[in-house]
């Protein structure tokens, strides 16, 4: 193991903290105990190597997915790029769009490859990707805002969902955003999946030269970033009803058109206060304000 992670258990005992670098992970298994200590070993054991690996092969990785992208040779990496190549030929997206759901992907499957789970989750940053064992259910909580931990709702998945992603991205999050999304939840197949849809979406939500929106080059506040000179959203001031409508619409066809594409289950959009939906979020629970209690946050 590397002597930069940090591995403990958080205050309750259950959850699992892995910590190296930019990644967070908050990760917990369920079902009998020593199969969920043989979990816990794995996924220690497989993160304490993700980071070098990543960082082996950075340069390609803050490319434009393409031809180049192929020689990739990570597992993490061919998650992240597998994840992306739909949407490389019509807009510019780097395989770093796809990371925390990558990651979180990763070391869920060196936990249910290790041991015999009813459930279990990893957490990136609200990038999370699931386990559901038969007749098993995981509520997952819906952040309005990814910088403050308020939910505007909850869905209620189970084994049969085949979801086994789920995603969150916006303005306000800790990756750049090209739109003004307050925040766009995507559900998924993988979680990987769901993190470079859900960067899509959050880019089609938008006014482009809307005086109230203040956008700066992705190079003035970090000098290597994947997206280089590319504009993104640092405020967005209050919006008419109106204009809240049609920069959510603008989000919500292009949701629909992944939808339709097989590439996403269902999308929920935030902006304003405002909530706009695509595809079919199972049991959904909208509601104004909820107590986090126990719930997997996206």
């Amino acid at each position: 193991m590397t002597e930069r992670a940090q591995i403990a258990f958080l205050s309750d005992g259950r959850r699992l903290h892995l910590h190296d670098g930019p990644i967070d992970l908050i990760v917990e298994a369920f079902g009998d105990a020593g199969e969920v200590q043989a979990a816990y070993t794995a996924a220690v054991k497989r993160f304490a190597t993700i980071l070098d690996e990543l960082c082996g092969e950075l340069p390609l990785l803050r490319q434009g997915a393409g031809p180049d992208a192929l020689a990739l040779r990570g597992a993490v990496a061919g998650r992240m790029l597998h994840a992306v190549l739909p949407y490389a030929a019509e807009t510019f997206i780097t395989p770093m769009a796809a990371v925390a759901g990558a990651v979180a992907e990763e070391v869920l499957s060196s936990m249910t490859q290790a041991a015999n789970l009813t459930r279990a989750f990893v957490n990136d940053g609200g990038d999370i990707a699931l386990h559901i064992g038969d007749g098993e259910e995981f509520t997952v909580g819906m952040v309005e805002r990814p910088e403050r931990p308020s939910l505007f709702g909850t869905v209620k998945l189970r084994s049969s969902d085949a979801i086994h992603g789920i995603a969150t991205s916006g303005w306000r999050g800790r990756s750049f955003s090209l739109g003004i999304a307050d925040s766009v939840t995507v559900l998924a197949e993988s979680a990987a999946a769901a993190d470079a849809a859900a960067t899509i979406i959050a880019n089609a939500v938008d006014l482009p030269g809307h005086p109230a929106i203040k956008r700066v080059p992705a190079c003035e506040i970090v000098l290597d970033s994947d997206l280089g000179s590319r504009l993104v959203t640092q405020a967005v001031g209050e919006l008419s009803g109106a204009e809240v409508e049609l920069a959510l619409s603008l989000g919500v066809s292009t949701a629909e058109s992944l939808v339709q594409r097989g590439l996403i289950c269902a999308a929920a959009l935030r902006l304003q206060g405002e909530t706009r939906t695509a595809g079919v979020l199972p049991r959904l629970n909208a509601v104004a304000s909820i107590s986090s209690g126990r719930l997997v946050h996206a």
